[in-house]
């Protein structure tokens, strides 16, 4: 009985320490989300320009952006802002997760966590890039050239800053389709011979994915497409070099 007690009681305190860990790390991930929104805010119109370039370039010299509210102006660098604190905060949130379930993992794990996060971290970062550089540009283009002769194309700065953040978190999960395949394979929800075997089928559903995602042009639906796939053929090809690494 005595023993009982000293066991449930030895669970609580566990439970409790785990608790005020992940209350710890939960404070220190909010706080540099705030540090960073603070240094960045003197920055937010610089922040928000360099983010409408793209769309600014593209407009006729007569055009402009828009604000259809009388706190477009304020609150959309505002909100970007934002996403730009928790953006740059992402390494440091991903490091505070690791330092909360690290402990629990054997070394062995260990290792194998540390280059998933950091591989996921570098990948969401490249489609955001990608994205920005590329799609987004492309996707502009098509949007302004599209307008009818008589209508002046003038976007509203709240519905380009939505369009924009849409497009990169796109951009940033499909880039995570290598760690995916990874993680499936390693954990056994499908085999290696099972995903080579049905690559063409992967490679449709990549295409229809992209045509949602994207916007409705060639050019973008490829720009998307053709790098998911590359992006699995580099996850299948890890998951075979690291199978066959261990296996020697």
């Amino acid at each position: 009985m005595t023993e009982h007690i000293v066991s449930e009681s030895l669970t609580e305190m566990k439970y409790s320490e785990h608790l005020k860990e992940l209350r710890k790390r939960l404070i220190y991930s909010i706080s540099i989300v705030l540090a960073i929104f603070l240094l960045l805010l003197p920055l937010a119109q610089k922040n928000y320009h360099f983010l409408a370039h793209p769309l600014i370039s593209l407009l006729p010299s007569n055009s402009t952006m828009i604000a259809t509210d009388v706190m477009s102006t304020f609150l959309a660098p505002f909100k970007l802002n934002i996403y730009f604190a928790i953006l740059l905060s992402i390494p440091f949130i991903l490091y505070q997760f690791w330092q909360f379930v690290a402990p629990a993992l054997y070394q062995k794990e260990k290792r194998f966590g540390i280059a998933l996060v950091l591989s996921s971290n570098l990948l969401f970062y490249l489609g955001i890039m990608f994205a920005y550089t590329l799609i987004l540009p492309l996707a502009l283009k098509f949007f302004v050239l599209a307008s009818p002769d008589n209508v002046l194309p003038m976007t509203d700065i709240n519905s380009y800053l939505d369009f924009c953040l849409k497009l990169f978190l796109a951009f940033g999960l499909a880039f995570q389709i290598p760690v995916l395949t990874y993680i499936f394979i390693f954990i056994g929800l499908i085999s290696i011979q099972q995903l080579e075997a049905h690559r063409k089928h992967i490679i449709v559903f990549f295409f229809f994915i992209a045509m949602f995602i994207t916007p409705p042009d060639v050019f973008s639906m490829l720009a998307l497409a053709v790098p998911m796939w590359l992006l699995f053929e580099l996850g299948l090809w890890v998951t075979k070099f690291t199978a066959q690494k261990n296996i020697h």
